[in-house]
């Protein structure tokens, strides 16, 4: 029980760190509790609400860059918007302030960068894959019918049973198996 007491301290002692520190960096402000879903997902209530609340003359702070935008294009589109209306961004573990030219200039160095690995990403991703067909290989995932059941299931439907029918009895799905007879068909 001890030990829970002290975990959930040290949860709470570190959480209480967070918003005194933001306290401190960025003076008065109003805290908006984190949004529990992903970071990818578009509607995030707790970040809608902090955008909506922020006006000229203000700075957003957060705790990671990634507390922000989804990808580096939302991230950049977001920022380029604060600024628009007059709104500043700090993010404090990448020590990033984009209300100085120096942060302004990190921050699209960071944007540069990430779009840099992005791309690299997408570049291995496609040589892997090409490397691959070359040797043969086929990505993706395998038919969930092999040309036993596709047999087996176009005799029972030769039979008078109706697709369904057949799929439950070669222990296919019903779609698989329609897809795999109209691809045969095609």
């Amino acid at each position: 029980m001890e030990s829970v007491t002290d975990g959930f301290m040290s949860l709470f002692v570190r959480s209480v760190f967070f918003v005194c520190r933001l306290m401190r960096i960025s003076g008065t402000f109003r805290y908006f509790w984190p949004d529990r879903a992903s970071g990818v997902q578009a509607g995030r209530a707790g970040l809608q609400a902090a955008l909506d609340y922020v006006r000229d003359g203000e700075v957003l702070v957060v705790w990671k860059l990634d507390r922000l935008g989804r990808s580096l294009p939302h991230l950049i589109e977001t920022v380029t918007e604060l600024a628009k209306r007059g709104v500043g961004f700090r993010s404090l573990t990448e020590a990033i302030d984009t209300t100085t030219p120096g942060g302004r200039l990190i921050f699209h160095i960071f944007g540069a960068l990430g779009q840099f690995e992005r791309d690299l990403i997408q570049e291995r991703t496609r040589a892997g894959l090409a490397a691959a067909a070359a040797r043969g290989r086929k990505g993706g995932r395998k038919p969930a019918i092999t040309e036993d059941k596709l047999r087996r299931a176009r005799e029972h439907i030769a039979k008078g049973l109706t697709v369904r029918e057949a799929a439950m009895r070669v222990k296919v799905g019903k779609t698989a198996l329609y897809e795999a007879l109209a691809v045969e068909a095609a």
